[in-house]
């Protein structure tokens, strides 16, 4: 990768340039970022993996600008308008929009006012008016009258056109502009189209004006949809006057300030090109922009949300009871062993019309005795919060637990391909309840089939750039799944896809050798596994894990690579690697300094050593139960002041939204947090985190409740 990119990427991520340089190296040899950010923290200066995805999203995109550049370059150099200056500041630009303003004289374009103009030979006289060289343009404009232009207002007009698109295609006009109406407000009007009922979500909107440089994302991306929908127009308050003297200015101190006629004509065709050409078109532009800044910060905060809800608290491998809640068509009823295994399914029907309560009871009763039920979990759509009371009315063994859990994506996976292939035999609403079950029992490797798109992560998921969603949205997930790591012999092929190093194709194959030859004994095994080489088993290897290994490293984080240097500490303090993994206090003796070698520094030692005193370590909490209060039910049982427990179901840039029992959830905006000028709720909330709120204010009319968070 050319210097002028990896000084420019080390600039807007303010990381220093060797780092990026020899991420980018690792890339070009295949290393993922998984890999990079845990096992070659030596190479990338301790960059985590965040920083390490930032790296390799821009290296993507001046790849792509440096095939872009070459394009451009070649189409002027066709058109026989390359100069060397031309080309030096094409290739030396890191600027995509610089790169296009630079091209846009260039383009191939359709037939406009100036092209016609050019077909009538007016360019002679365009050219003698736009160096400001002509004193009398009318007198000169006389000599272009004939066949192709009948008076010398046309020729005048023609020239104008000219000119006015030749003042749209100048770089540094452009710029200037774009600088103008940054600063400037965003202001929305109403249509007609805003009377419809549909349209009054957006009433905050109607009438609206905000510094566009100030916006919240969230009410950027709100005004966008709105008008995207035909409820209101957008437009940039820009002053026309002001822009287009400030146009004209520029352009006399550039040549000369033209005489009389000359500067009429001057003065026509700038606000011509500022009206028809350039308003519309760096509006456009500016709004765009403004666009992609609020995307990357929405996208952001989905990111976030996604990795909290991936890293939410697993109950572990329990004997589970999971109910998939419904009025009319009942309850489903699923049992599952430790491992997620589907043992037995049914339908209750505890709630009205059917009212079967006491043949419910019985039925719960039953199966939570014959499957040795340890824990419930109940899905948090309708009919949860009455499916939570019916079961507090069932007599549970002692130390039976219950939990609600959220069956956002439930329903997109019960209907997917993943779910028939898992479960042929079974309807929809069987495979929706085991996998609300299965997400209480490790969300992590059942969310892993479904869209994270689906798993509802943030306002605005729809209107932001998919492309750039889907990047960060991916990365994400991999990165949950290889901080916690994956158990060789039990994970599905969903989520050992996500390791780093594998892919579906490769995950396939893996679960296949499993299948045929038994549970792996040693991560080395893995190398006997159809098409997974040496570079793949380099990078995944560090990532698995074999409970019960012979050798424990094979069951921790520490990578094979440094199986030696573990061996030699051991040898060091006298014990064998088994007696050494897992004994802090035999680990709190090694010095880390003794073992660096090669490109094994310091960074690699310390982490080998966190990781021999706990290995194999969930990062993850465990995770607790919860009640919503007993006597709200629905949002007319509410009252300012009241206190009540909840659950956060949602994380935005302006609050977080919070279920306390009822159909509506409430919100605590990130001034009600308790901390004075916070600017990111998510440093003080979680997803799915436990909280208790106290009522500020409830509107029915538009069923909307505002919280405030107690500490």
């Amino acid at each position: 990768m050319k210097e002028i990119y990896i000084n420019a990427i080390a600039a807007r991520l303010e990381v220093k340039p060797w780092q990026v340089e020899n991420c980018e190296r690792l890339f070009a040899e295949g290393a993922t970022i998984p890999f990079i950010s845990r096992y070659r923290k030596e190479r990338t200066g301790g960059l985590d993996d965040v920083a390490v995805a930032e790296i390799r999203h821009w290296v993507d995109v001046f790849n792509e600008m440096e095939k872009r550049k070459e394009t451009i370059l070649d189409t002027i150099g066709q058109a026989g308008a390359l100069t060397e200056e031309l080309r030096s500041q094409i290739e030396s630009s890191v600027d995509a929009r610089e790169i296009e303003d630079l091209y846009l004289p260039f383009r191939p374009k359709r037939r406009t006012r100036a092209t016609a103009a050019k077909e009538a030979g007016l360019e002679p006289l365009a050219d003698l008016m736009y160096s400001v060289s002509v004193s009398d343009p009318a007198k000169e404009a006389a000599r272009y009258v004939g066949e192709k232009v009948a008076t010398v207002d046309d020729a005048l007009s023609g020239a104008r056109d000219i000119i006015a698109e030749r003042l749209s295609e100048t770089a540094s006009v452009r710029e200037t502009l774009r600088g103008i109406f940054k600063t400037r407000r965003i202001t929305s009007r109403a249509t007609k189209k805003a009377a419809s009922a549909e349209a009054q979500k957006y009433k905050g909107y109607f009438e609206c004006s905000e510094p566009l440089s100030r916006i919240a994302p969230h009410r950027l991306l709100a005004m966008l949809r709105a008008e995207n929908e035909g409820y209101i127009t957008l437009k940039i308050d820009a002053d026309p006057e002001k822009c287009g003297n400030k146009m004209y200015y520029d352009f006399c101190q550039e040549r000369r300030y033209p005489a009389g006629p000359l500067a009429e004509q001057i003065r026509e065709a700038v606000d011509d090109a500022y009206r028809r050409l350039l308003e519309p078109s760096i509006s456009n532009e500016v709004l765009r922009e403004a666009k992609e800044k609020a995307d990357i910060e929405s996208i952001r905060v989905f990111g976030e949300n996604l990795r909290q809800l991936l890293l939410a608290p697993p109950v572990g491998q329990k004997r589970i009871l999971a109910i998939d809640p419904g009025f009319r068509t009942g309850c489903k009823v699923v049992c599952l062993d430790e491992q997620g295994n589907l043992l037995h399914h049914e339908a209750i029907f505890p709630h009205p019309p059917a009212n079967e309560k006491i043949q419910s009871i019985k039925a719960v009763s039953s199966m939570v005795v014959k499957y040795g039920i340890q824990v419930i979990a109940i899905g948090s759509g309708t009919a949860g919060r009455e499916t939570e009371e019916f079961i507090k009315r069932v007599p549970l063994p002692e130390g039976t637990k219950v939990y609600m859990v959220s069956e956002d994506g439930a329903s997109i996976y019960s209907a997917s391909e993943i779910g028939r292939e898992e479960f042929p035999d079974c309807d929809v609403t069987v495979r929706g309840a085991v996998s609300i079950g299965r997400r209480l029992m490790d969300p992590l490797a059942e969310l892993v089939k479904i869209d994270p798109k689906s798993l509802g992560v943030g306002q605005y998921q729809h209107d932001v750039d998919q492309t750039l969603l889907k990047e960060k949205l991916d990365n994400t997930v991999e990165s949950c799944v290889n901080s916690v790591g994956v158990n060789l012999n039990t994970a599905s092929p969903y989520l050992l896809s996500y390791v780093s190093g594998i892919g579906p194709s490769l995950a396939g194959s893996i679960v296949e050798y499993r299948t045929s030859h038994g549970a792996y004994r040693s991560r080395g095994e893995l190398l006997k596994v159809k098409r997974l080489g040496e570079k793949a088993f380099e990078q995944c290897a560090g990532f698995l894990r074999i409970p019960d290994a012979e050798n424990p490293l094979d069951n921790s984080a520490v990578h094979p690579e440094c199986y030696h240097i573990v061996e030699k500490m051991a040898r060091d303090l006298n014990v064998s690697t088994s007696e050494l993994v897992g004994n802090e206090a035999l680990c709190s003796k090694i010095v880390a300094a003794d073992y660096i070698e090669g490109d094994f520094g310091l960074p690699t030692i310390n982490d080998i050593i966190t990781e021999l005193k706990k290995p194999g370590r969930d990062p993850r909490e465990s995770a607790k139960e919860f009640a919503f209060a007993d006597d709200i039910h629905t949002i007319e049982d509410l009252a300012a002041g009241m206190e009540l427990p909840g659950i956060v179901t949602n994380i935005t840039a302006f609050g977080a939204f919070v279920d306390i029992g009822i159909k509506q959830n409430g919100l605590i905006h990130i001034s009600k947090m308790g901390i004075r000028g916070l600017t990111d709720p998510s440093k003080v909330l979680k997803l799915h985190q436990h909280v208790n709120v106290r009522v500020l204010n409830v509107d029915h009319d538009r069923s909307r409740i505002s919280l405030q968070l107690i500490k």
